[in-house]
């Protein structure tokens, strides 16, 4: 009776927002304003350049200009704009992790640029990307090896028309940015085109003790050889270093009370801390040919060269004065085990080659959309020897002193990756209402490992094949019907630790997830709108009696529903998700029932724009991100972080000086200076608590000459 009591509450509330977006869409006026537009193409849906309103899943294209307005520079902020993606361990200064549907993307194989697979073990650079796209739900069609959340693609901005565009910007409380991006076109009919993307920042934020920098340089160009032959390439150079921000954690059996934190403590402000460095190099060739009006092939290469200086003054766990040890949470009066981590000069390398072909034919009536092709991907990450040194007692008023030991004590674990995947998809028109989707990924797999000293080598092998169908009924020219069912995959191996596992380096049985969707679509000039049920269901490894297996089953079930209404001056984005997630059919009953940490069950992003008419030009901005309480230990419910809500301001002046245009930005961040626990992350066996960032104001200029 419960779950059906929570069912019912899902639907009635997704009905709600959709008869709300109904009723709006007959009462105003039938305007064209821009924002999340359902006719664009999302290139990581894996159906070419079919829009997001004709495909039979959930995705979103995050514009440029839309991460400007909301103020967002690093990955980790788009969750401030989609219920769907949620926090998952984001730490300032650090590499942004992603929640999506309640699973964490796997940042080894979950993130993509210009559909190329990438290592997003990084700091990702924003400032040469037109936008950011997202895709909700398993990804076997378009990725080999994936985690069951969904994919995030970076799209590199491109030569467009001529163009110059300055930009500069500042934080509180004391971070300054200058940018410039540079587009040309030349030459006989405008065959070549260049793009360049320049920025330089000092960091420096509101979190006490992170001052660092950041830099990009990106060039991107293109070749019309002929009418039916582009060439495109394009490079990357962008680098940050900063401290990081390690988080606040239980206190014994405790949740500390958020309002009695100072958000701006950074726990890492020991006299020795030293930044993390990221270094990314990333390069690509493209070859578009068209080989007659109804098919083109593709040569696709992409290369990536990350190199991390990776260091932190760590708290984890407490040896208390009594003799008793927390092994995942801080002691009771605050005190904290404080450890020198470093791990420098580490290298991961990749490289993908995509080969494929696409086009349009018909045969017994039925017209296809075709896409085939090889993807061949290489990975390799190259290590040091590490230091994970005791360095003495922290606490969280970050006021205790600790001693640096910087000894290289602990191996690391260098990886290689061999992989091939031969995929398929098919867009099959079958009448002016009826149309069929369907595709597979068969996938080769080799990975090797063995750590820094030689020892603990492990090589093998897996095959797999991963399909997806769907199928759309069009109501009307408007409205959209689909249905989807896929798969997923993952792989693993046991680590090779003889002495805590009886199978340690064998290959695991890879993971299959499963996913069904269903949902409707609609688009008009006023409103576009959605809102679709899933169901997740992805096997969970546990050891047991000391084997390392399949136990029990993640199940994720939940409602979407997302709108972009337009009216005569303004709109509003909005999105929310009502999840629930369960652990079930364990072999140990006390499992089963639990809630994952850190998935908050209901959340609600909106932002609204209104043009001021009294000052021509100006737009004023609201934002609101609401989450609820989740659970913070995943096999024991027993504590929850409260939900909290933010709101955020801002405002936008299009102003015309001479020839150029000038755009001004202005934000408040956490307007009410809400003081909350963001999210509460369990990484490494630990529980971590990182707070909501204080209010913050930020303005900007932008010029285009």
């Amino acid at each position: 009776m419960a779950n059906h009591n929570k069912s019912s509450t899902l639907l009635a509330a997704a009905a709600s927002l959709l008869c709300s977006n109904l009723a709006l869409a007959q009462a105003l006026p039938m305007v064209s304003v821009s924002g999340r537009s359902a006719d664009a193409p999302v290139l990581v849906g894996g159906f070419g350049n079919t829009p997001i309103a004709k495909l039979p899943l959930q995705a979103d294209v995050l514009g440029s200009e839309r991460l400007l307005d909301a103020g967002i520079n690093a990955l980790s902020g788009i969750t401030s704009l989609d219920a769907s993606i949620s926090d998952a361990y984001n730490s300032q200064g650090y590499v942004s992790y992603l929640k999506i549907r309640g699973f964490d993307l796997d940042n080894r194989f979950n993130y993509r640029r210009d559909g190329l697979p990438i290592n997003a073990e990084t700091a990702l650079a924003l400032g040469n990307k037109s936008a950011i796209e997202v895709l909700k739900g398993t990804s076997g069609i378009q990725a080999g090896i994936s985690s069951p959340g969904g994919l995030v693609n970076l799209v590199v901005k491109r030569p467009t028309v001529n163009l110059t565009t300055l930009s500069l910007a500042y934080s509180e409380a004391g971070t300054l940015e200058a940018a410039v991006d540079w587009s040309q076109r030349f030459g006989p009919a405008d065959a070549f085109g260049l793009r360049i993307n320049a920025a330089g920042a000092r960091l420096d934020p509101l979190l006490q003790d992170a001052k660092g920098s950041r830099s990009l340089l990106a060039a991107a160009g293109d070749w019309k050889l002929s009418p039916d032959t582009l060439i495109e390439a394009e490079f990357e150079l962008n680098r940050q270093s900063q401290p990081s921000q390690p988080g606040f954690s239980l206190l014994g059996n405790k949740l500390p009370d958020a309002r009695s934190i100072d958000p701006t403590i950074n726990l890492n402000n020991q006299s020795w801390s030293q930044p993390v460095v990221f270094d990314n190099q990333h390069a690509s060739l493209r070859v578009r040919q068209r080989l007659n009006a109804d098919w083109q092939a593709q040569i696709h290469l992409g290369l990536q060269r990350l190199k991390t200086d990776d260091r932190l003054a760590y708290p984890y766990g407490c040896s208390a004065a009594d003799g008793s040890y927390y092994a995942d949470r801080y002691c009771p009066n605050g005190n904290f085990d404080m450890w020198d981590f470093r791990s420098e000069n580490e290298r991961r390398n990749s490289e993908a080659l995509d080969l494929s072909l696409n086009g349009n034919f018909s045969t017994a009536g039925l017209r296809h959309q075709l896409n085939a092709g090889l993807l061949l991907t290489r990975f390799n990450s190259r290590f040091q020897r590490q230091a994970y040194n005791w360095a003495g007692t922290g606490n969280i008023s970050g006021k205790l002193l600790t001693i640096a030991d910087s000894s290289l004590t602990a191996d690391n674990t260098e990886r290689s990756e061999h992989s091939s995947e031969f995929y398929l998809r098919d867009s099959i028109q079958i009448d002016t209402q009826w149309q069929a989707w369907a595709g597979l990924r068969n996938s080769h797999l080799r990975r090797e490992s063995i750590n820094t000293s030689g020892q603990e080598a492990i090589s093998y092998g897996q095959q797999f094949t991963t399909p997806w169908l769907g199928v759309s009924y069009a109501l009307s020219s408007q409205h959209m019907l689909y249905a989807s069912w896929g798969q997923g995959v993952e792989s693993q191996v046991t680590p090779n630790r003889p002495d805590l596992y009886k199978n340690a380096g064998q290959a695991l049985p890879a993971l299959i997830s499963e996913q069904f969707e269903l949902g409707i679509k609609a688009g008009s000039k006023l409103v576009d709108w959605s809102i679709n049920w899933f169901e997740v269901r992805r096997p969970q490894w546990r050891a047991i009696d000391g084997t390392m297996t399949t136990d029990g089953q993640a199940k994720h079930r939940g409602i979407e529903a997302q709108t972009d209404l337009k009216w005569s001056g303004g709109g509003l984005l909005a999105s929310a998700m009502l999840l629930q997630a369960r652990l079930q059919n364990s072999r140990d009953p006390t499992f089963n029932g639990m809630k994952p940490a850190n998935v908050p069950e209901s959340t609600l992003k909106a932002t609204v724009r209104q043009n001021f008419s009294a000052v021509q030009g100006l737009q004023l901005q609201a934002g609101l991100a609401y989450e609820s309480k989740r659970a913070v230990l995943p096999n024991d419910n027993s504590i929850s972080l409260p939900g909290w809500t933010r709101l955020d301001a801002g405002a936008r002046l299009d102003q015309a000086w001479g020839k150029q245009l000038l755009v001004w930005r202005a934000g408040v961040d956490n307007l009410a200076d809400r003081r909350a626990w963001k999210e509460s992350p369990y990484q490494y066996s630990h529980v971590y608590l990182y707070p909501l960032a204080p209010r913050t104001f930020r303005v900007s200029l932008e010029v285009a000459l």
